[in-house]
């Protein structure tokens, strides 16, 4: 009995390149939809960059930020699907 080295370092590095992607992918999605229009409550004359809203995001970009989260999810969905259709073919 042989083990096909390469065959197997090919196997675990798409793997990992896929782990990590798929992860990076999802993070990605969650990070777009927590992102928020509206200026964070603070109390007024404080001078903080809370207070200010320099965090906040404009309502443009918090539509781009959610609609690129659901294509991260969706990208995500794909995969998963892809992968237990191989499994299952």
């Amino acid at each position: 009995m042989s083990i096909d080295w390469h065959a197997l370092g090919t196997v675990f590095g798409v793997t990992l390149v896929a782990t990590v992607g798929l992860v990076g992918l999802f993070t990605l999605g969650i990070v777009g939809l927590t992102k928020h229009g509206s200026a964070p409550a603070s109390d007024s004359g404080s001078g903080s960059p809370a207070a200010s809203g320099a965090g906040s995001v404009s309502h443009g970009g918090a539509l781009l930020a959610r609609t690129g989260g659901y294509a991260c999810f969706a990208v995500c969905a794909a995969a998963v699907s892809y992968g237990i259709y191989l499994i299952v073919a």
